[in-house]
This record gives C-alpha cells, structure tokens and sequence, in this order.
C-alpha cells in the first residue's frame, strides 16, 4: 500500500517510551501502532493485509460437550509415557 508520509516533532520521551512499549506488547512496528491509533481516533478502519479469517475470531458459543469430547485429547497414556 503506497501512502502518505508524515514528520511528527515534538514527541516527549515520556511519549516516546509509551508508545514504543505498546507497539512491542502488541508485536507491531511503530508505524503501524500510529496508524491504527490516528485511524481509531477518526473512526475510520484501517488498510490491514488479513488471512480472512479475522471474522471467525471470538465468534465461538461455549460448548461444554465439545470440551468433554476433546478432554480426552489431554490424557496421556502411562504406556507411551515411558517413551522418554
């Protein structure tokens, strides 16, 4: 995506450091951390390279008899343990 280029001045160090260390807590660039800022503060959806699977995350209902069913996937037999 070819955009448009900005020159901030007059950052704080104080500013500097908060922003750095939410960018890195959410594994993005500092660029990328602005961009989404400065497009959430102006309600607008920013530009994102997606899987398209986005729509399909938070979207699950609890299901208790899918979590007993794929409980037994946790259990590890004493047999095959000794592998090792």
């Amino acid at each position: 995506m070819k955009g448009k280029q900005y020159t901030i001045r007059g950052i704080s160090e104080q500013l500097d450091h908060a922003l750095r260390e939410e960018a890195a807590r959410y594994g993005k660039s500092l660029n990328a951390l602005l961009i989404d800022k400065l497009s959430d503060s102006c309600k607008l959806s920013p530009e994102r390279k997606t899987n398209g699977l986005e729509k399909f995350a938070g979207c699950m209902e609890p299901d208790p008899d899918f979590d007993a069913a794929i409980k037994e996937f946790d259990r590890v037999d004493a047999e095959l343990d000794d592998w090792r």
